[in-house]
């Protein structure tokens, strides 16, 4: 195995679907004692972890290529933990989409890079599977630690402050997961 805190580069191993390049990625998440009770979710906050941008500037869920030696599962925890510092559980989502394709993701999303936003391009689109990964660990170190901050956030700041309106998306389709799941009716507070 390769050094543990060293992350994965280069695009050899890097899955395509046409000219779809297969991202997994997810939204890690943890419920925080909020200090005071909030219906049935005895006093329990559902609160995201988002990284950074490269250039400091925009919130993000960790997310990156989905690589031919990894199920898209091992590949959306490789990235968190590269990017993020955080190991956890993945929590299945059977929404209908993933069902008829047996995946366990909340969603795949479509989106096009920033580096190819010209329409007479082929290049940079890409095909994003989500999952909702319950964090068990969060570690002092990590690979991207020198490149990526990472920070705890609300629902609501999270949806305020997502960069990608299919990350707004992901996280939408999450907070409807974890709500279906945990009897709140609280969680986008």
């Amino acid at each position: 195995m390769a050094d543990e805190l060293t992350a994965r580069t280069g695009r050899q191993q890097q899955r395509y679907d046409n000219e779809y390049r297969l991202i997994a990625g997810c939204i890690p998440y943890r419920y925080k004692e909020s200090g005071e009770a909030c219906n049935v979710t005895m006093g329990q906050e559902l609160e995201v972890l988002m990284i950074f941008s490269h250039d400091g500037m925009a919130l993000l869920f960790p997310k990156g290529g989905w690589e031919n030696d990894e199920s898209v599962q091992e590949a959306a925890c490789r990235e968190t933990f590269e990017e993020a510092g955080v190991r956890g559980i993945i929590k299945v989502s059977f929404n209908f989409t993933s069902f008829i394709n047996g995946r366990k993701d909340l969603g795949c999303w479509d989106f096009r890079s920033k580096r190819y936003q010209d329409d007479s391009s082929l290049e940079g689109f890409h095909r994003a599977h989500m999952f909702a990964l319950l964090v068990t660990e969060q570690l002092d170190s990590w690979p991207e630690q020198n490149e990526r901050q990472r920070k705890w956030v609300t629902i609501k700041e999270a949806d305020g402050k997502c960069k990608h309106d299919w990350m707004r998306q992901a996280l939408h389709s999450c907070v409807t997961y974890l709500s279906s799941t945990q009897p709140s009716d609280q969680l986008m507070d």
